[in-house]
């Protein structure tokens, strides 16, 4: 099931709460927290094709907007 649409103000937040972790030298925390954003579709399209299926299941990436444009089922196509 996807997850809710998040709006741009709360990418925007994120990303910059993330930004703050890596500049005080957290890298693990900037990718966790980024982690929590939607990948953008095209990107999760390229990511299923060069890196694969397995590591976008088990990633911990956020793929709701992936499953929103391509449907529930795009990873197992």
């Amino acid at each position: 099931m996807a997850k809710e649409t998040m709006s741009l103000d709360e990418k925007l937040d994120i990303s910059l709460k993330a930004l703050e972790l890596s500049d005080a030298g957290d890298h693990e925390g900037y990718i966790r927290l980024m982690k929590t954003t939607p990948m953008p579709p095209f990107l999760a399209k390229v990511m299923k094709e060069k890196v694969g299926v397995d590591y976008l299941i088990n990633s911990g990436w956020n793929l709701s907007e992936a499953e929103a444009e391509f449907g529930a089922d795009w990873l197992s196509r």
